[in-house]
């Protein structure tokens, strides 16, 4: 289906599609469109996922983790000095092997503060085991959305998508957004390679 969408739109739209069991986020420029538009996806019935408003980014990737790490498919979203409150939890997320999905709409690096469009956010966490994948374009940031849950999922790692901060993420291009039935053929149901139970606790890493 052709239709005229900001990237933020556009992104949402995509991420639905693959139908998140979870969206947890911290709202910060350029990323909030994409999380304001997944909420009212969430609060109209079009989404069927559990919406969580974090404290922090930090929170938000640390509820994403844990979400993930019990079975669902989560997705939480980000740019510039959140990437930053992440950090250390970016590399648990890659250590734990959890297919998390995370739009990282570029922003430069606060000094102290800049909001302008550059990839020092992305480059800050080059070497930490997540797979990053960069769109050109807002057709670029639909695809290859679905790809990062599908690649996720296979690999069992978690993936990055980056998106322009403003230049994309606010710019209004022509798209053609798939059909639900195409999506599905591309990420099937979730079905994790595991998960933690409750009832059968388990310690990771610490011992």
């Amino acid at each position: 289906m052709q239709l005229q969408l900001e990237g933020s739109q556009a992104v949402a739209r995509a991420v639905a599609l693959c139908r998140p069991d979870v969206v947890c986020a911290y709202p910060i420029s350029p990323q909030t469109h994409i999380i304001e538009a997944l909420g009212a996806l969430v609060k109209s019935g079009s989404l069927d996922a559990e919406f969580v408003n974090a404290d922090s980014e930090f929170s938000a990737l640390s509820v994403t983790i844990g979400a993930s790490a019990v079975g669902a498919r989560a997705y939480t979203a980000t740019a510039s000095q959140g990437l930053l409150f992440m950090m250390e939890a970016i590399y648990n997320a890659a250590g734990l092997g959890l297919p998390i999905v995370l739009t990282l709409a570029n922003r430069a690096i606060g000094a102290p503060i800049n909001i302008w469009n550059d990839h020092s956010d992305a480059m800050s966490v080059r070497d930490s085991g997540w797979v990053q994948l960069f769109a050109e374009n807002n057709q670029e940031a639909i695809d290859l959305h679905l790809l990062a849950f599908a690649l996720a999922e296979e690999l069992s790692v978690p993936v990055m998508v980056n998106v322009d901060g403003f230049i994309l993420t606010h710019a209004i291009e022509r798209v053609d957004l798939p059909e639900p039935d195409q999506v599905d053929a591309l990420v099937p149901p979730f079905l994790p390679r595991q998960s933690l139970d409750p009832d059968d606790p388990v310690s990771i890493g610490a011992m």
